[in-house]
C-alpha cells in the first residue's frame, strides 16, 4: 500500500538519523510533504538532505527546547506547504545520572528536550490543526516510560511524563478532530545504539546478550518504528486516540528472564 498519507504535511523533529530519519523518509515515500529537523545543521543533516526529495521536503534547524524556534519551524512549514496535518515528536536525548550527583543542568536539559520539546512543537502546531479541524500528533516515548531500568535516572521520569502529556492532550482535543498518541520503542538498532554497543568491553558479546533477552531474539530496526508512526498518522487510525503502542518485541511483557 502506498500514498497512505498522500499530500499530508508532516513535521518530524530530531529526524536526521535513527528513528526520526526513518519516519521522515517513509512519510515522503507515502506521499507526504515533510519538514525534518535537527538542533544542528551539520554533516549528518547534510547527508539526510541528499536522500530527501527537495520538492516534498524541507530541513529546518532548531532546538525543540526553544519555544520560539519551534514556533518559527511551524511557521516555515505553513509558509512552504500551506498547513500542518501531522506532528511527530521524535527529538530526544538520553540523560542517565546518579540522582544524588546529577547536576541541575542535567535534570533541566532532560526535561527541556524530552518533555518540553514535544509540548513546544505541539503547542505551536495546534492552532493550525484546530482551525482545519483535524490533526495527528505522535510522540516518540520509550519503554523507559513503562519499566524502570536502574542507572537510567532521570530519563524514565521524562518519558513517563510524556505518556501523561499524550493522554491528556488526546482527551483534551478529541472532540475537535485532533488525535494524540505515542509510541514506546524498545531496543532499536539506531546509530546511537551501535555507538553504545561499540563502547562495551566486548561489543559482540554485549550485542549477543541484548539480543538474547528479547523474545524475538533480534534487535528492532528504525523502519519498524516508522511503520507504526505512519499508521497512527494516517486516517486508518482515525479512532485511535490517547493511546501508547509498545514496539519492543514483547520485552516488557516478560515477568522475568
Amino acid at each position: 500500500m502506498v500514498n497512505r498519507i498522500k499530500d499530508k504535511v508532516a513535521i518530524v523533529t530530531g529526524s536526521t538519523q535513527g528513528i526520526g530519519a526513518a519516519i521522515a523518509q517513509l512519510f515522503v515515500e507515502e506521499g507526504a510533504y515533510v519538514v525534518y529537523n535537527s538542533h544542528a545543521d551539520d554533516g549528518v543533516a547534510a547527508a539526510m538532505r541528499s536522500t530527501m526529495d527537495p520538492e516534498r521536503s524541507l530541513f529546518v534547524q532548531g532546538d525543540v527546547a526553544d519555544p520560539q524556534q519551534m514556533r518559527a519551524l511551524v511557521s516555515r512549514t505553513v509558509e512552504r506547504f500551506g498547513r500542518v496535518d501531522i506532528v511527530i515528536n521524535n527529538a530526544g536525548i538520553n540523560v542517565f545520572a546518579d540522582p544524588l550527583s546529577m547536576s541541575r543542568e542535567q535534570w533541566q536539559r532532560c526535561f527541556n528536550v524530552d518533555l518540553d520539546g514535544a509540548w513546544n512543537v505541539t503547542q505551536a502546531a495546534l492552532p493550525h490543526m484546530l482551525e482545519q479541524g483535524a490533526g495527528s500528533v505522535v510522540n516518540i516515548a520509550s519503554v523507559h516510560g513503562h519499566k524502570i531500568i536502574p542507572g537510567c535516572f532521570p530519563y524514565p521520569v521524562a518519558k513517563h511524563a510524556l505518556l501523561g502529556l499524550t493522554k491528556s492532550l488526546g482527551i483534551e482535543y478529541a472532540a475537535r478532530g485532533i488525535r494524540v498518541n505515542s509510541i514506546s520503542p524498545g531496543l532499536i538498532m539506531t546509530e546511537n545504539t551501535r555507538k553504545w554497543l561499540s563502547e562495551a568491553p566486548d561489543p559482540a558479546a554485549e550485542e549477543a546478550r541484548q539480543t538474547a533477552i528479547l523474545p524475538t531474539k533480534r534487535i528492532g530496526e528504525p523502519r519498524e518504528v516508522a511503520y507504526t508512526a505512519l499508521f497512527l498518522a494516517s486516517d486508518e487510525a482515525r479512532f485511535i486516540n490517547a493511546t501508547d503502542i509498545l514496539i519492543d518485541g514483547g520485552r516488557t511483557a516478560l515477568y522475568h528472564e
